[in-house]
């Protein structure tokens, strides 16, 4: 499953990667926002994309737009389970997934054009993981990190 959420900042762009996954096969499921409102918040609709994807963290997958991207992440970032990449460009997409196992990404949709974000998109849902010891131990430590601090 792959989760959806954007401010109104992000909307057109989520809205246009939503039909581009559903036109690829796949399932996909919008946290919202579902209208353009000029006076929602971020944080709402990335903490419900995190704590969908956190349900199943190896399983499922977040994508979260808002203007630039970082302010989702940040949010992102706070639930327990959820490793989010800000990408704004197709390597960063890739090495996040190959190094890191990211399961959320977060887009900036003022820095792009949608053409680039579709390409970012595609990259980080087709890259996998690595698995390569040195990520695992790393990983493993940031999930310490995580423990130690709830």
């Amino acid at each position: 499953m792959i989760y959806l959420g954007a401010d109104h900042g992000g909307f057109a762009l989520k809205e246009r990667i939503k039909a581009f996954l559903t036109g690829k096969g796949l399932e996909v499921a919008d946290k919202g926002n579902v209208i353009l409102d000029p006076d929602d918040d971020y944080p709402d609709f990335a903490l419900d994309v995190s704590e969908a994807v956190a349900k199943n963290p190896s399983l499922h997958r977040g994508i979260l737009v808002c203007r630039n991207g970082i302010g989702m992440s940040v949010v992102a970032n706070k639930v327990k389970g959820v490793r989010c990449s800000h990408a704004e460009s197709v390597e960063v997409a890739r090495t996040s997934r190959l190094d890191d196992d990211t399961n959320v990404l977060a887009l900036p949709a003022d820095h792009f054009e949608e053409s680039e974000a579709l390409k970012v998109v595609e990259t980080w849902l087709e890259t996998p993981f690595s698995g390569a010891d040195r990520h695992k131990r790393r990983l493993k430590k940031i999930d310490d990190i995580e423990r130690k601090s709830l």
